[in-house]
């Protein structure tokens, strides 16, 4: 028996599965690792969803980024829209196709300025031209809404390319865009959810969403690969065993015979 599984062949099997046992098992945990930190990740953002809206200045500070802990928690701002600073993001996609967001620094009382994503527009006829939104409310107005940090090229996967239309930007990256304020600006930027007074002419932006239901499927993937890794081991010794029995027992090979016909 000895000879049968330690032969070439079957010692090479046998080091394969050993290292595919343990590689299956630690990509399963790796996965699950993953699975829970997106399931925290998915709680905070509800949790922050669900929490009773702080004004904006008790989370953000002008100049300042937002937290990770902090994005998405619901803020509110009393102030007036500076709809000729208003800007267009390119490259939004909703529920409706793709178009754009309307953003527009809202400037509270004390001077200071939070842009506020304001909706989704559908993208103009000409690429080139610039979406045809009504005006803002005249005078104050209160808002509610997801307060996120300014966007970068490597989380959203978006280059932030040159020549867009004037008006346009490919990212809501604060710091970039407080430089063309006159006055200071919050370091995040507020999703609307609701106004006062109410305006329903773009459609709302939707809330994030993460599927973590993947990385657990991951996990038991792999982990079911290694039961098969174990299963396929076991059914290649028996085999061999039972083919090295078979042989046994039917015998050497008669010899040739040796004679003159």
């Amino acid at each position: 028996m000895r000879s049968v599984l330690l032969n070439r062949r079957m010692v090479g099997f046998h080091l394969l599965v050993l290292v595919l046992i343990p590689a299956f098992i630690w990509l399963g945990f790796w996965q699950y690792g993953r699975f829970e930190a997106r399931l925290a990740y998915v709680e905070r953002v509800e949790a922050n969803m669900a929490a009773p809206a702080l004004d904006v200045s008790e989370l953000s500070a002008p100049g300042e980024p937002v937290p990770d802990p902090l994005r998405w928690h619901r803020v509110s701002a009393t102030g007036r829209y500076d709809q000729a600073r208003e800007l267009y993001v390119r490259n939004r996609s909703v529920d409706s196709g793709p178009g754009m967001f309307v953003i527009t620094p809202l400037v509270t009382a004390d001077g200071t300025a939070v842009w506020v994503n304001r909706g989704w527009v559908a993208n103009p006829a000409v690429a080139t031209a610039s979406p045809e939104v009504p005006p803002v409310p005249e005078g104050e107005v209160t808002v509610v809404g997801r307060l996120d940090r300014s966007e970068t090229e490597a989380e959203t996967g978006i280059r932030d390319r040159g020549g867009v239309p004037e008006g346009q930007v490919m990212l809501i990256d604060v710091p970039s865009l407080a430089e063309g304020l006159p006055y200071p600006s919050y370091g995040g930027y507020v999703t609307l959810i609701e106004q006062t007074p109410a305006e329903t002419v773009l459609e709302p932006v939707p809330p994030p969403s993460a599927n973590y239901g993947l990385n657990i499927a991951y996990a038991v993937q792999w982990w079911l690969f290694a039961v098969i890794a174990v299963v396929g081991w076991v059914f290649m010794v028996r085999r061999e065993l039972a083919e090295h029995r078979a042989a046994a027992a039917a015998g050497p090979p008669p010899a040739a015979r040796v004679g003159t016909p």
